[in-house]
């Protein structure tokens, strides 16, 4: 009796997601034709079953784009024998009629068929305990634009209210004795005075916030996973613990990054370019990169340059053909090329290094 059964040994099944937190838009394409789009409950699991119901044991590759849903969902499909990507949005090659006509549809066909011609360039999936300390210096650096939102808030409020602040008080900004002249300037100010008590009060707790989540960081740089690539990036003028756990939780694994260019191009710190003929034309930064990197970096390049010999006389060339902020950035990128020598060499920076 002739065997029925399908089987798809040998051959490849393509899986294009558009993941939602309801349900997700999966297209199926095989080598040499597409099989069609479904949709379907947002479980890998279901997905698995599905595969092993109509492709029998094939081999299945799928793709879905970076975003809200982290990397839980590539882990779950891994676990089932699938083998995930996941891409930048950015990076996926798009036709003109896909940016007019954007669906769930189109967009799960398109990452199935680039998948299928390997034509996605995939980004770097850190393993579950860097991305939860990832996520615990994030969170300091939210805290901290929280605080900084606070205070500017108050400081507004005073502004409005006619209140000045006094030059001695300048020089101990949000000290307790700062905050505490500010809960009495404002004690007989009518239904005001609870707007500044809410707000000194967000203040004093967010603050405590920052308090505990910096111990908490400053204990874990302290740990076998991470104190002597601390300790190397310490090595460097302008970088603090807290400024290098940021960067190592960001950078991940250094040897990502083929040259200098990529690292930059990453942190976002390379111009947006239009280039056609032998026109060649270099525009302001590009809004792509790592944000949370890119402003720890200017911030320790403003502390490098008062700090690094060598710095101070590059600053001091460049602000004479450019403006601070441009300066800075250039200075950024000497020090982001001092950050990739100590950590692919393994060796403490050294002053008398350019």
């Amino acid at each position: 009796m002739e065997d029925t059964k399908i089987n798809f040994k040998g051959q490849s099944i393509y899986i294009g997601l558009d993941v939602h937190l309801k349900s997700w838009k999966v297209c199926f394409r095989l080598d040499e034709f597409e099989h069609g789009v479904h949709t379907m409950p947002p479980s890998p699991k279901a997905l698995s079953n599905y595969l092993r119901k109509y492709f029998p044991n094939g081999d299945y590759y799928s793709v879905y784009e970076a975003g809200y849903c982290g990397y839980w969902i590539h882990e779950e499909l891994e676990s089932y024998g699938i083998q995930n990507t996941i891409v930048n949005p950015l990076d996926v090659p798009t036709k003109d009629k896909e940016k007019r006509v954007k669906t769930d549809r189109i967009d799960c066909r398109k990452l199935a068929r680039h998948l299928r011609n390997g034509e996605l360039d995939t980004i770097f999936i850190r393993d579950k305990e860097q991305q939860q300390d990832r996520s615990l210096v994030r969170m300091r650096y939210t805290l901290v634009k929280k605080q900084t939102i606070c205070k500017n808030q108050i400081k507004s409020l005073l502004a409005f209210y006619g209140i000045q602040i006094e030059e001695e008080k300048i020089q101990s900004h949000w000290s307790k004795n700062f905050i505490k002249w500010i809960d009495e300037s404002t004690k007989q100010m009518g239904s005001a005075t609870l707007t500044f008590e809410i707000l000194l009060n967000e203040l004093k707790d967010i603050r405590e916030l920052v308090s505990t989540v910096t111990k908490q960081i400053r204990v874990l740089s302290d740990t076998d996973r991470y104190n002597v690539i601390v300790k190397l990036l310490r090595s460097i003028p302008g970088i603090s613990v807290l400024s290098a756990m940021t960067i190592i939780t960001e950078i991940g694994d250094i040897k990502n990054f083929d040259n200098l260019d990529k690292l930059n191009g990453y942190i976002g710190l390379i111009p947006n370019e239009h280039s056609s003929g032998e026109k060649e034309i270099k525009t302001r930064m590009t809004h792509r990169g790592n944000k949370i990197l890119k402003n720890i970096l200017v911030e320790c390049s403003w502390m490098a340059v008062r700090k690094d010999p060598s710095l101070i006389l590059a600053y001091k060339n460049y602000i004479k053909k450019h403006k601070s902020t441009k300066a800075i950035i250039k200075i950024t990128r000497k020090l982001v090329s001092r950050i990739r020598f100590v950590l692919i060499n393994q060796q403490e920076y050294k002053l008398s290094v350019v």
